[in-house]
């Protein structure tokens, strides 16, 4: 039976400030569980119905986890979904504010200000996608251990590498030759575009794009144009941003790819 203080605990853990205090985040599902485990990342407990530990037993027996049957009542106290899904990991925090590697080369995601949880976990599923492995972060965008951004990686979240850095001190370490990738609307037509180089896809937030400060940093600026079936209505604004994500990562990693292969 889970105690008020595992409950208190384990709930505490949606909010950033007690991530951090107690240095642990959790993991919901039977997908995002089974990622975790397959990680590098370290488990702590587990808490599952019944029937998820007798059919992942021999696992937990492997990695020696420690485990907690609980009910579907109790893990409706705990979980931070609609609907639970038989088991919730708390896992150990990894680390993401110790200094980001200095791409030098192949593919990696700068992200400024991205504020939403469902567009931060679409984006690291994107990314894992297209095999982009390192993520760069601001300072102001939102937490990636947040549980909705956790949830929307659908397991992504274990198989990249994220890092929270002031972005244009970051920019200033990288050799002058590395493509930064920004969507400008001044930027030439990506799908007339010609990529021979992998480098650094910097994506801007939900509401303002690219921000002034790091617009003059990107040296490979590119347009996503307006396209529409014959007689169609364009009107939107804007691209969300999970969605631009989606449509520049695929056209540079589509040629990059023919042009090495």
């Amino acid at each position: 039976m889970l105690s008020h203080n595992q409950i208190k605990y384990i709930n505490s853990l949606k909010i950033k400030k007690y991530r951090q205090s107690h240095n642990a985040f959790f993991v919901e599902g039977e997908k995002g569980v089974s990622e975790l485990l397959n990680s590098s990342m370290k488990p702590l407990k587990l808490f599952a119905l019944s029937e998820w530990l007798q059919n992942n037993s021999s696992q937990i027996d492997q990695k020696n986890i420690e485990w907690q049957e609980i009910t579907e009542a109790e893990l409706k106290k705990i979980s931070d979904l609609v609907t639970p899904n038989q088991v919730l990991a708390v896992a150990e925090l990894p680390q993401t504010h110790i200094p980001a590697p200095v791409v030098s080369s192949g593919m990696a995601l700068m992200l400024d200000g991205i504020r939403d949880p469902g567009n931060m976990g679409t984006i690291l599923r994107t990314a894992d996608w297209f095999g982009i492995r390192t993520i760069i972060c601001s300072g102001d965008s939102v937490d990636v251990f947040n549980p909705k951004v956790v949830q929307a990686t659908m397991g992504s979240f274990a198989r990249v590498s994220i890092y929270y850095t002031d972005l244009i001190e970051y920019i200033k370490k990288l050799n002058s030759n590395i493509p930064i990738f920004g969507a400008l609307l001044e930027g030439p037509d990506i799908t007339q575009k010609t990529f021979t180089n992998a480098g650094i896809i910097l994506i801007g937030s939900e509401s303002h794009g690219i921000s002034k400060q790091l617009i003059p940093y990107v040296n490979e600026p590119i347009h996503i144009p307006r396209i529409s079936f014959p007689g169609g209505d364009n009107n939107a604004e804007s691209l969300n941003a999970s969605v631009a994500n989606g449509i520049i990562c695929y056209e540079i990693c589509k040629q990059l790819y023919k042009n090495n292969f």
